[in-house]
């Protein structure tokens, strides 16, 4: 019997909400059945992720797209959170900077966490988000 692969999840992390429309709308397109929620700082994206692990594992997302600047807690102080809180122990989660960040030093910091799988310039495009999600196996139904 083989495994059907269901839609990805996706929590995208940003406080720019022009910017995450674009970014809900492009991955819609690449990846239809996609489910995407969207959260404007780090703060309610741990009480988001808090939530789900407690309440409803089944909807925990496969995938954070985190921007680094963001008011109330950053892209970073998320990831440390993150850390501590020993929210997904089983790593469950793989988490994509996403960042207008030209500097190398935000690069090679987001290399320094073992939760983040990679560096996502902007402005994203479908070739760039077909890539990060095809990548993990999962694929449009």
């Amino acid at each position: 019997m083989s495994v059907v692969p269901r839609p990805v999840n996706i929590l995208l992390v940003d406080d720019d909400e022009i910017n995450n429309f674009i970014t809900v709308k492009l991955i819609k397109k690449a990846f239809p059945d996609a489910t995407i929620s969207t959260c404007l700082n780090g703060r309610l994206a741990i009480e988001k992720l808090k939530m789900l692990f407690a309440e409803c594992p089944e909807k925990i997302p496969d995938f954070i797209l985190l921007d680094i600047n963001m008011p109330i807690m950053n892209g970073w102080e998320f990831l440390e959170e993150y850390k501590a809180s020993n929210l997904d122990p089983e790593k469950k989660i793989t988490i994509y900077i996403l960042s207008s960040s030209v500097f190398s030093n935000d690069i090679d910091k987001a290399k320094t966490y073992e939760s983040v799988a990679n560096f996502i310039s902007k402005p994203l495009n479908i070739e760039s988000i077909k890539e990060v999600f095809t990548l993990m196996n999962f694929q449009n139904n």
